[in-house]
């Protein structure tokens, strides 16, 4: 990484030939490789290098301007400075972004090599004897057509006037399948997997391959559903997508901008159940390529949101947390207007049960395994989501799939009946979470 290095010194050089006192750079370098299958074939093949900085830059009267640019070249770099500064002189003269006061904190630096880069043959061979095996495993699964194998490497650093200097890099591997049934006389049924790692060597390929099938099969004999109220329980990939899709809940930004089902006083409010824990742990050991520092330098951590039911904290970034009286959390991007987003999900059971719940041993309980549709169904800030799913009826551990029916609730008075939040966690893309179990919720069938 000693061209960050250059590239402060080369800021540092134009900012002062420019007169500029106040700046701060952000930058990423993303390499991407993604392959594509199709009934044994190659589909697509896609590589990638995209690079960029964001450069900020605050005039005498402390308002500030904004560039981006992909030339990071000493010209490329004079060029942002200026133009961030002439447009300093029409920036917001309210709530102006500032710096992080933890910009400079030092973090500890966990030193990561990227991984070596596989060569695209390789993938595309990994990817489809992937394929092959997963049509293998019934006669009924004709294709696979959503897959993927992907291997990235990511460079980020972070840079300001004030002597903060940050810099990382890691690599990251992931595969996707998603197969699909057809049967005489039978409604086409599908399911689908995902795996991440460091590395293409280390991707538990063979994993994919089981749950994905295992899933699909566990559809090929559906049934219709009868509109009712039902004990439901999610999957923790339905239950962080539910959570993601309402994560104003916990955004400071979204709150000052009134866009959040919470308010600024809410903290300290019991909004869940209290066998309810969640927290955004960008730094949890499950998280391949964790960032160890936001867009504005802030140093990443564990932040509690929900502690036993309880609305512990928001998620902000140095201008959130400067107007609501709090510390940064690591949860900001950089640009015009800073925004704040969740890192890293971890749901877990709080508190102790009335009982322990077991799908092999309850009666007439829906599991949902994936929710559709959330950019439509869900109403962000009224809190209510109506959404299709994939699912099954389980009755004493028997599975029965769900030809298709829809899901409707209230998110605020879904936390608050939760009645059973299991141990196992499991890893999927949006963090870690085990299955949540909502004493009722209203599904409409066919």
């Amino acid at each position: 990484m000693t061209k960050i290095q250059e590239i402060a010194t080369y800021a540092q050089e134009n900012a002062a030939k420019l007169g500029i006192k106040k700046f701060d750079i952000y930058g990423s370098t993303v390499d991407d490789t993604s392959v594509q299958v199709d009934q044994g074939e190659p589909k697509q093949v896609k590589a990638s290098n995209r690079s960029g900085v964001t450069v900020r830059v605050w005039n005498e009267e402390n308002t500030m301007g904004v560039t981006s640019t992909t030339d990071v070249d000493p010209k490329g770099l004079e060029l942002a400075l200026k133009t961030a500064y002439e447009a300093s002189f029409f920036g917001v003269k309210e709530n102006v972004p500032d710096f992080s006061p933890e910009a400079t904190i030092p973090i500890p630096n966990k030193h990561q090599e990227k991984a070596l880069q596989a060569p695209v043959s390789e993938l595309i061979e990994k990817l489809l004897v992937a394929e092959k095996e997963l049509l293998a495993t019934h006669s009924a699964i004709k294709g696979v057509p959503y897959n993927g194998l992907a291997q990235r490497d990511i460079d980020r650093f972070y840079l300001n006037s004030e002597g903060a200097l940050r810099t990382e890099s890691h690599s990251l591997a992931s595969i996707y399948l998603y197969s699909k049934t057809e049967e005489e006389g039978k409604k086409p049924r599908s399911a689908g997997a995902y795996r991440v790692k460091e590395t293409v060597a280390d991707l538990d390929i063979a994993g994919c391959i089981k749950e994905t099938a295992e899933k699909t099969i566990s559809h090929l004999h559906y049934e219709k559903i009868k509109t009712g109220k039902y004990q439901v329980v999610f999957s923790p990939e339905a239950f962080l997508s539910l959570l993601g899709a309402f994560s104003n809940l916990f955004n400071a930004q979204n709150i000052l901008d009134n866009q959040s089902l919470s308010k600024a006083d809410d903290i300290g409010k019991e909004i869940a159940s209290p066998l309810l824990s969640v927290y955004d742990d960008a730094l949890h050991p499950a998280n391949i390529g964790a960032e160890s520092f936001d867009g504005e330098g802030t140093p990443t951590r564990q932040i509690k949101l929900i502690e036993n039911g309880i609305l512990t904290s928001f998620l902000h970034s140095a201008g959130t947390a400067k107007r609501l009286n709090a510390q940064p959390t690591g949860n900001a991007s950089i640009g015009a207007k800073v925004s704040v987003s969740p890192n890293f999900y971890h749901v877990f059971a709080a508190g102790t049960p009335e009982k322990e719940l077991s799908l092999a041993t309850a009666e007439n309980v829906i599991l949902i395994d994936d929710l559709q549709a959330l950019h439509a169904g869900v109403k962000a800030l009224q809190g209510s989501f109506s959404l299709p799913f994939d699912g099954w009826l389980v009755n004493k551990g028997e599975k029965v799939s769900i030809e298709s029916a829809t899901v409707a609730g209230d998110f605020l008075e879904l936390l608050k009946s939760i009645v059973y939040v299991e141990k196992e966690v499991e890893l999927t893309p949006g963090g870690v979470a085990p299955r949540v179990w909502v004493s009722e919720l209203s599904i409409t069938g066919d």
